[in-house]
């Protein structure tokens, strides 16, 4: 078994009951104690987890899908559209599995372009429409966030190249690191990052500093951030030290716009 596959079982194990024994994922893995080690040794180094005596631990608990979909509604529309407008015909997209990202999809309706995702909210939504090709990665189905991810995932991004990149996260800390609470999505979130020429972080004003215990990435990776208010004064600092492009929305002009053009506010 690859390493990638076993790190992969590792955090879904992890996931399902939040702590497991090194005796335990030797066998469920097939492999020696030592390996065990190596691999918790490594994904502790990449965030994912944390050791302790005799295995490891994580600690997750994000909002289910449908619950913070319910949230920050207008200011989630408003980053939404601005969003949108970044994307031009004919070019290729990858849309991850945060709920702002899946408000983008219904921006995007009727538009010659190629959408690569692995959030099922925008397969839904877009699936019917026959302008925009439409791919969608493989992987576990995580029915609480409405995902597909695990190795499938990765793998499939391997193989694709994209205009844009469109992500969510959980929070941003002053520094301008973008984190995440859900540690199993990391790695399907790296992996699109090095899948797409331009990423681009969609994030209300919640999210600054949010929550989050592991970096998806730094501001480095980052082309823009797309948000309804300002950031604090040390993360503009760090963003625009790093190059990105800070994009505020008046979510009352947004929502006018909106209602004018006749996009239902659900």
């Amino acid at each position: 078994m690859l390493a990638e596959q076993r790190h992969q079982l590792i955090l879904q194990a992890l996931r399902s009951v939040g702590t497991v024994t090194v005796t335990d994922l030797s066998g469920r893995l097939g492999a020696s104690a030592a390996t065990v080690r190596r691999d918790l040794l490594k994904l502790e180094e990449d965030g994912l987890l944390t050791r302790v005596h005799g295995g490891a631990v994580i600690e997750e608990d994000p909002a289910p899908f449908a619950e913070a979909a319910q949230a920050q509604v207008s200011e989630k529309d408003a980053i939404a559209a601005r969003a949108a407008m970044m994307i031009e015909d004919g070019q290729s997209v990858i849309l991850d599995s945060g709920t702002t990202v899946h408000r983008l999809a219904r921006h995007l309706h009727g538009r010659r372009i190629t959408v690569i995702t692995n959030n099922l909210g925008v397969y839904e939504e877009l699936v019917q429409d026959e302008n925009v090709e439409l791919m969608l990665l493989g992987g576990m189905v995580i029915r609480e966030s409405r995902m597909l991810d695990g190795f499938m995932a990765e793998d499939n991004l391997r193989q694709v190249h994209a205009d844009w990149l469109f992500m969510g996260a959980c929070g941003v800390r002053a520094g301008g690191q973008v984190m995440d609470t859900a540690v199993a999505e990391v790695p399907a979130r790296r992996a699109m990052i090095a899948a797409g020429e331009k990423v681009a972080l969609l994030a209300d004003s919640t999210k600054f500093p949010g929550t989050g215990m592991v970096k998806i990435c730094g501001p480095e990776d980052l082309d823009a951030v797309v948000t309804d208010a300002s950031p604090d004064p040390a993360t503009c600092t760090a963003l625009q030290e790093a190059g990105v492009r800070v994009v505020q929305v008046d979510v009352g002009r947004a929502m006018a716009r909106m209602a004018h053009r006749g996009l239902p506010p659900e």
